[in-house]
């Protein structure tokens, strides 16, 4: 199996001059926990935002995020697959590198797809599913 036949096409992108209050409710709106931070109209992304980066780094430090834009929460740099990549090699690298998501990058670079723990979960057999999932939950 590869990582096109399970990913999430065309996944909802921001830049790093978008609003937190944006990212948020892109979040909401397409029912997602990491948003792919692009790079002008090449869409290459680099970085990814995620609910907890807007916790932690925003809300829990007690800073404004109504003030705040994705470059100054997201995480950086960004790690990606390609869409031809076996869904082995993508569960291993998420679990190496303890990643819930993971975009996906066409062979210009530019931001395709996203992987999600929960596509692998729905989608890959059972036994790689728990492996994935205890894999990426162990505690860093």
């Amino acid at each position: 199996m590869q990582v096109k036949e399970i990913m999430t096409a065309s996944p909802a992108c921001c830049t790093p001059d978008t609003s937190l209050a944006d990212v948020a409710k892109m979040m909401v709106e397409h029912d997602c926990g990491e948003i792919p931070v692009i790079h002008g109209s090449d869409q290459r992304p680099i970085g990814v935002i995620t609910d907890r980066d807007i916790t932690c780094r925003a809300v829990a430090q007690g800073k404004d995020p109504q003030q705040m834009k994705a470059r100054d929460c997201m995480s950086s740099p960004v790690l990606t697959v390609t869409p031809d990549m076996s869904l082995e090699e993508c569960c291993r690298i998420m679990e190496e590198k303890q990643l819930r998501r993971v975009p996906v990058v066409d062979q210009r670079g530019s931001c395709c797809g996203i992987v999600a723990q929960a596509d692998i979960a729905l989608k890959a057999t059972d036994g790689q599913a728990a492996e994935v999932i205890k894999d990426i939950s162990r505690p860093a």
